[in-house]
């Protein structure tokens, strides 16, 4: 018996047999897209910054890894705050809290670099992340509302590769750090160079129209999050992000200290071994909307982290291939995971419930730091540590597998049949009496 099964009451698609179709978007669709692109670089490079960071922040105030692991789940529980604004997108739009975040996520961010002490530093970053955070969920939804059924999964993946170059310009960045003890200040003032792109959604980015037209019908009242979808996919990011969480903030580290790469080795490293992630990026997306979500996920989430766990045991060209074949499975997986976020809840809940698996995933993210940081500065080797995290990864591969539900090929409103506006009936015109 499928594992699905046993979750009627969470299926609504039939199975997925449909040829791969390219996504044909229209003018609108499109521009809609580059300006989401442009919005991913401000909102990746915030959530990117201290985590590349970290290390050389530590050093610089004598933080230990333990510290460490601790001010970056201390940065996460910042997520907090992206709860209220994120509901508040239901109600006011998507578009009026975009701009909002674009303009102070970079700037409240760039505060980092005056940092006098590494509990300031915590502090404003644990401001300036939340408003990357409702950022880069607002960018999913907008994506999602706004794209066709045939294109939401393979329109995350340019999303995300655009992501990429968010986090890139951080990376990029990072040889400051060795100009000298506190030049890691640096790469906190350019962020600042990112208010351009809020002034470019300011001015051009429209509202989406599935928002307007559930909130002009007062749909609000009449729909709910689905608990059991919410659940499952909370579960599934608490899971997946103990071992992604802590593989990311750590990874800098390792190299640093274990294989004594300089400042310029690691960026050469992380760009040369997480570019390739992007050709999965785009393969997910297409396989997605063709093929289907489910078990494309549920195999390649596990396996990328099985893979990475297998960089942080090795070395020499074995850490590098075993670092790019597992970011091209991640690539894979993360269309098909990301797109459910957003098509699983009703227009007028679906920021608010994305942002409750944001913060799962946070919660499961600073687990996973604050044990990582534990046992390392315990003097336990990072493959141990890395092996043990990479069961979060499989379990939520089985959750996806057993719970999830096939989305392809579906508008959101057949997933979601409380979204759809009844018409109401034209009234009967009364003839005139004489």
């Amino acid at each position: 018996m499928r594992g699905d099964s046993l979750f009627m009451t969470f299926q609504y698609a039939p199975a997925v047999s449909r040829k791969p179709r390219t996504p044909a978007l229209t003018a609108r669709q499109r521009t809609i897209l580059w300006l989401l692109a442009l919005a991913c670089v401000p909102a990746t490079y915030a959530n990117t910054l201290f985590t590349q960071t970290v290390a050389y922040a530590a050093q610089d105030f004598a933080i230990s890894e333990q510290g460490q692991g601790i001010g970056a789940a201390i940065i996460r529980w910042g997520v907090l705050i992206s709860l209220p604004l994120a509901a508040l997108a239901d109600r006011i739009g998507r578009r009026r809290l975009i701009i909002f975040c674009a303009f102070g996520a970079p700037i409240i961010t760039a505060l980092g670099g005056l940092a006098p002490s590494f509990e300031i530093l915590v502090a404003t970053q644990t401001l300036g992340r939340p408003l990357a955070l409702v950022l880069t969920i607002l960018i999913g939804i907008v994506a999602t509302e706004e794209m066709s059924s045939e294109s939401r999964a393979w329109a995350i993946s340019v999303l995300a590769i655009a992501a990429g170059f968010g986090a890139g310009f951080a990376l990029a960045a990072l040889p400051l750090a060795d100009l000298g003890p506190d030049s890691w200040r640096y790469i906190y003032a350019i962020s600042l160079a990112w208010v351009v792109i809020a002034i470019i959604l300011l001015r051009k980015l429209p509202e989406t129209t599935r928002f307007t037209e559930r909130h002009e019908a007062k749909l609000d009242s009449a729909t709910h999050i689905d608990k059991t979808r919410l659940a499952t996919q909370s579960l599934v990011a608490i899971f997946g992000n103990i071992f992604i969480a802590a593989s990311s903030v750590f990874q800098v580290r390792y190299l640093r200290d274990v294989r004594d790469y300089s400042a310029v080795m690691i960026t050469a490293f992380t760009l040369v071994t997480g570019t390739p992630a992007s050709i999965g990026l785009l393969i997910g997306g297409r396989v997605a909307d063709a093929r289907g979500r489910r078990v494309l996920s549920a195999i390649t989430f596990p396996l990328g982290a099985i893979l990475l766990t297998a960089a942080f045991a090795t070395n020499g060209q074995a850490m590098w291939l075993a670092s790019v074949s597992g970011g091209i499975c991640l690539g894979l997986a993360y269309p098909a995971m990301a797109v459910y976020r957003g098509e699983m809840f009703p227009t007028l809940n679906r920021s608010f419930a994305s942002s409750v698996i944001m913060t799962a995933s946070l919660i499961g993210g600073s687990v996973g730091l604050v044990g990582a940081g534990y046992f390392l500065s315990r003097d336990f080797s990072y493959s141990t540590v890395m092996s043990w995290l990479s069961l979060g990864p499989i379990i939520a591969g089985i959750l996806v597998y057993a719970t999830f539900p096939e989305s392809a090929h579906l508008e959101l409103e057949e997933l979601n049949p409380q979204d759809v506006i009844v018409a109401k009936p034209a009234t009967a015109q009364q003839p005139n009496s004489q």
